[in-house]
């Protein structure tokens, strides 16, 4: 368990019993049963614990066993790992799995792992006796920083990504980051695109401090067995958890002022502008069938295209441009996406869940750290066929 003046602390507040704490510290999961505990009900006897097989060897055993310590029966149940299993086939296993597990109002869901495992146990979570509590233990930094906290849960379906789902708050998020020393570097891209990404559309000082965060890694660093090395380490994680902090931080200002996304708001407070890069990754991720790009990796590519589109239509200068490119690059090499059919693109472009009134919304940028919302019909289709193509070929991460 880690040192209590070592552990980072962020309120999401909605206003009643709805308003939920964030813990950031290395260590966290081995005290899970105690921040349970505190978050649920008093009558609460049972956690159904959803994980995936990769997930849960390294840290099923740990987080079970914290859970029986203070007092709850826990089941758990595997589901597949990746996207393509974020479906209604599955949210009906892990809905059986919650009946077979005796799960009462008064007990609780909890999600190890990724943004996958999060969306899909939080929406069995809504559904399963009109609702029962959630508690998320996310795994990956994407998910640390981005999906486990505001509670959007859902379902991908053949007709695009998370087109079925619901809004359900957790009662507690638990960001252990010694899970993160376990990811694989793909899955560390991700997250680092969806920290630019956040950075850039509401705090250009968030946004400066990722980069600048990125561009300091040092991986030798990690290699070397001297004194200098380690204390290096040391000094880097504190920063990692302080960076993830402000990030979770940022994340609920926005939950906080706009939780459920209202259609009708097109400032730059709004939750919407969270979609920026969104647009484009959902299309890339629906014509890949989920099996080629991680959902940050997608991202990348997203805002890239957004950018230029933002260049094009005169509201971000091209030092903006550049700077945001530059960021993903240092993000992390992304998959190839230069080879994918543009008609297909542009087809699942126009399905986009997220149009109001049968149109394309775009987030774009005025500025990093200040973004815009406009409507796919004021902007001029060459210009988003140009920019989505010049973007799939730039293959951030190269050398």
């Amino acid at each position: 368990m880690a040192d209590e003046k070592d552990v980072r602390r962020v309120h999401v507040r909605l206003g009643g019993r709805e308003s939920y704490e964030i813990e950031i510290g290395a260590g966290l999961l081995s005290g899970v049963g105690v921040v349970a505990r505190k978050a649920l009900s008093p009558h609460a006897r049972r956690v159904a614990l959803i994980s995936n097989r990769r997930v849960f060897e390294l840290y099923g055993e740990t987080c079970v066993r914290s859970l029986r310590a203070a007092g709850f029966k826990v089941s758990h149940w595997l589901m597949g790992e990746g996207e393509r299993y974020k479906s209604l086939r599955t949210a009906e296993s892990a809905l059986r799995f919650l009946a077979e597990a005796g799960l009462e109002r008064s007990d609780a869901v909890m999600a190890l792992g990724g943004g996958v495992v999060g969306d899909l146990a939080g929406f069995a979570a809504a559904l399963y006796l009109r609702g029962v509590a959630f508690l998320q233990a996310p795994t990956t930094l994407l998910a640390q920083i981005d999906s486990s906290v505001g509670g959007k849960t859902g379902v991908n379906t053949r007709t695009g990504k998370n087109l079925v789902g619901t809004f359900h708050q957790p009662r507690a998020v638990l960001v252990d980051t010694e899970t993160l020393r376990t990811l694989p570097a793909r899955e560390l891209t991700a997250g680092w695109c969806e920290a630019i990404k956040q950075g850039a559309v509401g705090d250009r000082r968030l946004f400066e401090r990722t980069k600048k965060f990125l561009a300091g890694v040092q991986p030798d660093a990690a290699e070397r067995k001297d004194e200098s090395a380690a204390v290096e380490r040391i000094a880097r994680e504190a920063r990692l958890a302080g960076l993830i902090a402000a990030q979770c931080s940022f994340k609920a200002k926005i939950v906080a002022g706009d939780e459920r996304e209202s259609v009708g708001r097109t400032d730059s407070r709004s939750r919407r502008i969270l979609n920026f890069g969104h647009t484009v990754a959902h299309a890339l991720e629906s014509v890949t069938g989920y099996r080629r790009f991680r959902h940050g990796e997608a991202v990348g590519y997203g805002m890239l295209a957004a950018a230029e589109i933002s260049f094009r239509l005169g509201l971000l200068e091209a030092a903006g441009l550049e700077s945001l490119r530059e960021a993903v690059r240092l993000a992390g090499r992304l998959p190839r996406a230069d080879d994918l059919d543009t008609e297909l693109i542009r087809r699942a472009l126009r399905a986009d869940k997220k149009s109001v009134g049968g149109e394309i919304q775009w987030v774009l940028l005025e500025e990093l750290g200040r973004a815009r919302i406009v409507g796919g019909r004021d902007i001029p289709v060459r210009v988003v066929n140009e920019s989505v193509n010049g973007a799939l070929r730039l293959r951030r991460g190269d050398s």
